[in-house]
């Protein structure tokens, strides 16, 4: 492992973390959207992630949930059929929240490790200028 290494092992992850929290913030945006039947619910963002090769993570796409979703009972929503149906997202709010606490922590853990390497950088500098 190279001097510089763990800031760039740290900084790919905040990168991923950060993609994360984005998708999940759209996720919990939409939450609560409903269409008509006829229609394809909204599909929540899940990043797809792979290591790469030296130390790292990286972001190669987004995973889609279910463009079906589940059905809703509603009759008084404007959007439902005859039957009284909406359609809405397979996911919900309390999954997103799960989710949103683990990304912030993730992020958060490689914001520490990247102060944590800089400060014994520093240290390392000061005791080369003695």
């Amino acid at each position: 492992m190279g001097a510089f290494d763990a800031l760039s092992i740290a900084g790919s992850s905040m990168g991923m973390h950060q993609t994360w929290l984005d998708a999940l913030a759209n996720n919990i945006a939409n939450v609560n959207t409903v269409v008509s039947t006829d229609q394809t619910a909204f599909q929540a963002q899940m990043p797809i992630v792979r290591s790469v090769e030296g130390g790292g993570v990286e972001v190669t796409g987004m995973a889609l949930s279910d463009p079906a979703g589940r059905m809703v009972q509603d009759p008084s929503n404007p959007l439902a059929d005859a039957d009284g149906y909406v359609r809405a997202p397979e996911d919900d709010m309390a999954s997103q929240m799960t989710q949103l606490v683990m990304a912030q922590r993730g992020f958060q853990a490689s914001v520490q490790v990247t102060k944590d390497a800089q400060e014994t950088y520093r240290s390392a500098l000061e005791i080369g200028r003695r």
